[in-house]
């Protein structure tokens, strides 16, 4: 059982975590406030979030309440705090994007990367598809939103005709549908995720060649 003390040794150390791509939950500290995290993902992506209460995530700790609340008050509090952690990455990527030219090159380096990304977050973007009507009530829904329209705008043209719009926003619509779709199916999940990965690399060059 962890106690009240054991939470609060752990409360100021776990606000860095995901700072790098490799911010999965196998690189991820063992203090509470992670556990936590992880926990949480496991029960809404199980029985959903509006189904699951914080005393169930409590017990599947088994943890006290007291420590619980000494890091999150609310089950937003703590899906605000994955999405922080878990999408910290997109926001590097982003930041970098904007800084560098529009070439091919750079656009193919960007889905490589977040194809990364996506990978070592897979549990969160899974609970993502599978809660969609959760998300558009929340904020943190709102704030992914923003993010993949800022990937957009790197990878699509200025004044890109339609089609090439449309084609850079499928790219993105494939790396997000094809984790999903294809995560059951029989496969290297490696193999899965390159093929994603080729898919998505393909429609941007055909935008970009097409601009």
């Amino acid at each position: 059982m962890v106690t009240d003390t054991d939470a609060g040794a752990g409360a100021g150390t776990g606000a860095g975590a995901g700072t790098s791509a490799g911010a999965g939950k196998q690189h991820r500290r063992g203090d509470t406030r992670q556990r936590i995290q992880d926990v949480a993902l496991e029960l809404f992506a199980e029985q959903g979030y509006e189904k699951t209460s914080l005393r169930e995530i409590a017990e599947r700790l088994d943890v006290t309440k007291a420590a619980l609340y000494y890091h999150f008050k609310t089950k937003e509090d703590i899906l605000t705090s994955i999405f922080e952690d878990l999408t910290r990455p997109i926001d590097e990527l982003v930041e970098w994007g904007k800084d560098q030219p529009h070439t091919l090159e750079i656009k193919r380096t960007i889905l490589t990367r977040y194809s990364e990304i996506l990978t070592k977050a897979s549990p969160l973007f899974r609970f993502m598809q599978e809660n969609q009507a959760t998300m558009r009530d929340l904020k943190t829904g709102e704030t992914f939103k923003d993010r993949m329209f800022s990937l957009l705008d790197i990878l699509r043209e200025p004044g890109a005709p339609m089609t090439a719009q449309v084609r850079c926003f499928s790219a993105l619509f494939t790396m997000h549908g094809g984790m999903f779709v294809l995560k059951d199916a029989e496969g290297d999940p490696e193999e899965k995720r390159k093929a994603i990965l080729e898919v998505a690399i393909d429609l941007v060059t055909q935008a970009h060649e097409g601009a």
